[in-house]
Formats: C-alpha cells, sequence, structure tokens
C-alpha cells in the first residue's frame, strides 16, 4: 500500500522543484540560527543562493558526526529550546553522545515518513503492531509507535520485554506485525521455538528490522522461522530516527523520502561523487525539518542508489541495503572485509546458525582472523564429526577464495554466543587490536 501517493509518486521533475524550495528554505533557517553552519559556509565562501538543487550541493561543505558531538547538547538546534518538544539521543558508546531536538511540526513529519514505511508492508488500521525497538532517548521504538497509531494499528509497546515475553505477546495479542532489529527478531524466534509455539500458531504476518546492517540470507532465516514477510527499512537519529528509507514489496531496493532528505553518495576516501551505480557512502541532507537540520552529513554508512523507476508505482529514489559502514571495516594488510560479507558465506553454508562473532586479533607481529558460528540444533548425529569438519573446511576454503585470507574457523555449540537479548544493536566483530 502506498500512505501518501502525492509525494511517493510524484513525477521526479515535480519533486526536484519541491526539493529547491525546501534546500533554500533549510539552508538559510541553518545559516541564520546555527553558528556552526554560519561559520563553515563562511569559511568555504559557499553562496547558499547559489545552490538550486541537488547538484549544486557539492558546493557546500560536510557535517560529521565530529562536528555534532561538538555541539553537544544544544549548539546545533535552529530553533529556540522552548520550541522543542522532544529530545532524542544517540548512545554515546563510542564517545560524547549526539542530542536532536524536534519540534511539532518535525514529530509531524516524522510519523508521516514512518507511516509509509508500515504502509508499505501492508499495514493498515485492522493491524496489530508489536514494538520492540527502544524505547527512550534512541529514536527508534517512539518513530514506528507514532506511525502506527497515526494510521489506526494498534500498538503494542513491548519495549524491553524479554524474547520470552515477547513471545508470550506475539501469540496472546494476536501481533501481526512486528518491529525490532533482525538479531533480535532472531532471538524472539528461538525463544518460541522454546516454548513450544510454532509460527502458526501466530497471527504474525509481517516484519520491520532494522537499526543495523543485515543480509538477504538473514532475511530468509527470519521469514522462514517466522513465517513472515520481512521488510528493511533505514534511518539514523542524526537525520531523523526510522523513516529515512523503506524497502516496499518489491524489495529491490529502499525508497528515500526525498521529499524530506536529500541523498547524495561519494567516495568516502576522495569525497568526490561516485560515478552512477558505484557503491559509496551516503550523504543526507535534511530539507524539511526545524529543530535539527543537517547538511550534507556524512552517515559512515555504504550503499548504492538509483532512480529508476520501481513496479510498485513509487518514483522515489532508492537505496540498496547498507552493505556495511566505514568504521566496521577489517583490514588485514592489504585486504578489507565487511562482517556482512562473512555473514553472507557463513548463511550459505548448511548446517550452521545465523549467530557469529570475528575475532581479530596480533599475534606475533601478525594479523589474525577468526570467524566462531554455531552449528544448527538440526545437525544429524550420524557421522557427526566428519560432518563437522567438512563444513569447517568448506567454510575456511570459501573465505580463502574470497578474501585470500587464511582464517581460523571455530563451530560451536548452538546458542553459545551471546544473543540480543535487548532489542539494541548487537556487535559482531571483536578487534583485540584496539583494546
Amino acid at each position: 500500500m502506498i500512505w501518501n501517493e502525492k509525494f511517493e509518486c510524484m513525477p521526479r521533475e515535480d519533486l526536484a522543484q519541491v526539493q529547491v524550495e525546501r534546500l533554500q528554505s533549510s539552508l538559510t533557517r541553518a545559516r541564520r540560527n546555527v553558528a556552526f553552519y554560519r561559520n563553515a559556509f563562511k569559511k568555504d565562501e559557499a553562496k547558499i543562493e547559489e545552490v538550486a538543487g541537488a547538484a549544486d550541493l557539492a558546493r557546500l561543505p560536510f557535517t560529521t558526526k565530529e562536528d555534532l558531538r561538538k555541539s553537544y547538547p544544544y549548539d546545533m538546534f535552529a530553533v529556540p529550546l522552548r520550541d522543542i518538544v522532544r529530545l532524542h539521543s544517540t548512545s554515546g558508546t563510542t564517545g560524547t553522545p549526539v542530542v536532536v531536538g524536534y519540534t511539532r511540526n518535525d514529530i509531524k513529519n516524522w510519523t508521516e515518513c514512518v507511516a509509509r514505511v508500515l504502509s508499505a508492508g501492508g499495514v493498515s488500521e485492522h493491524d496489530v503492531v508489536q514494538v520492540a525497538f527502544t524505547y527512550g532517548l534512541w529514536s527508534g521504538g517512539l518513530g514506528f509507535h507514532y506511525a502506527a497509531e497515526r494510521i489506526g494499528s494498534s500498538v503494542v509497546p513491548a519495549s524491553g520485554a524479554s524474547p520470552g515475553k515477547q513471545s508470550l505477546i506475539l501469540r496472546d495479542f494476536l501481533t501481526t506485525a512486528l518491529a525490532c532489529t533482525p538479531n533480535y527478531a532472531l532471538a524472539v524466534a528461538d525463544a518460541l521455538q522454546d516454548l513450544g509455539i510454532k509460527p502458526g500458531d501466530l497471527s504474525l504476518r509481517v516484519g520491520f528490522f532494522g537499526a543495523e546492517p543485515w543480509s538477504e540470507n538473514l532475511r530468509a532465516q527470519l521469514e522462514d522461522k517466522l513465517h513472515i514477510t520481512a521488510y528493511d527499512n533505514y534511518g539514523l537519529t542524526e537525520v531523523m530516527g526510522p523513516g529515512v528509507a523503506f524497502e516496499c514489496e518489491e524489495k529491490s531496493g529502499l525508497h528515500v523520502n526525498e521529499d524530506h532528505f536529500i541523498v547524495e553518495l561519494i567516495d568516502p576516501v576522495t569525497l568526490t561523487p561516485v560515478a552512477p551505480g558505484s557503491e559509496g557512502e551516503l550523504v543526507f541532507t535534511t530539507i524539511a525539518k526545524e529543530g535539527f537540520p543537517l547538511i550534507r552529513y556524512r552517515t559512515g554508512d555504504l550503499s548504492t542508489i538509483t532512480t529508476e523507476p520501481c513496479r510498485c508505482g513509487r518514483t522515489l529514489a532508492r537505496m540498496s541495503r547498507i552493505r556495511g559502514r566505514i568504521d566496521d571495516l577489517i583490514i588485514l594488510g592489504d585486504v578489507k572485509i565487511m562482517p556482512l560479507q562473512i555473514e553472507q558465506i557463513l548463511l550459505e553454508t548448511q548446517g550452521v546458525e545465523p549467530r557469529y562473532e570475528i575475532v581479530v586479533e596480533r599475534l606475533d607481529g601478525l594479523d589474525t582472523l577468526e570467524v566462531r558460528v554455531e552449528i544448527s540444533e538440526a545437525m544429524p548425529e550420524m557421522d557427526e564429526m566428519k560432518s563437522l569438519e567438512r563444513m569447517k573446511d568448506k567454510i575456511v576454503r570459501k573465505l580463502d577464495t574470497v578474501f585470500g585470507v587464511k582464517a581460523r574457523v571455530t563451530l560451536v555449540e548452538p546458542r553459545t554466543i551471546a544473543q540480543a537479548q535487548t532489542s539494541g544493536k548487537i556487535s559482531r566483530v571483536i578487534d583485540k587490536r584496539r583494546i
């Protein structure tokens, strides 16, 4: 279903005009009310009046997460604090948190964007939506909550419940849609199995998963374990929260809400635009936010972009699912590996579960890579040792073929690698070289 046909299906030339008008307003507001942008534009001799559209954004400076950290807590706000009705922030686990302010109109626009996410997955006023994203300073839970209420769905604010409790709520509350991180959904699927609750006992039919990169193979696992259709969505607290981009029923990329955001792709090294179809770092400019406007914000997320029409009828540009993050890149000498590339190999191997850890350390002056992965509970007992050795050798050879790396593969018992026991993000890489 399409929530807002006017903007989601708008001819691209008309959409470009909407972007121009909103961009000029946003740039003017940022220069007038945010000292950081006033100084940055002056330093780069940027003439915002000459920015007539997305193609001209390259004339403007970037905004980085470090810039936002230095603004803690309120220096990036473009309106007085009395006009801010909501505050969210990043976790701050890797440094000073970023505090984001929302005006009443920002909340309205955010709700609109996430309503598009849910509608694209077929959610309507007849659904029961279980929101298991974290509620609180992180923006995920409330973004989905408000949008589901806006659509008219019944909302179950299940944040903070254990996977076992989530499972009972899924069954007893007749939940039809689940929103959480993909790895937390996997923990819920395991809890259902432990409780003897079969997917057929549930009313659940659709899941909305995001907040961390995940692969097509993990999608297949979740759809199989929960008997659902799984949709990807993309957002980040600094830009807005969930609702920046979303999948439709075609699952051929995530539609960017371009009437609210202008998206660019740059080479993360040269900082120049990448060629069409090439992978690059996502850069977003907000064009409808009042409280916390962002100009050319470097996300650190890697993706590709296409403006080819989608069969669903939407004309919005589509980004590929996130391939990884610049700061998640594993560098072993001249070899560069993204965790999702390893995940893809593991999940193509029959007999292992989609739970793994990647351990990087330096031994005797050399960087080493160990991949720890759980074996499936369904492994046959007959000839088990030989089967496990063949499985391990297969993974080792595949890693060597793809990356040219002699990795150590360790097969571990089911349920021994840390699972997502809360609805927050989970880290898969342990780099002991940084400890």
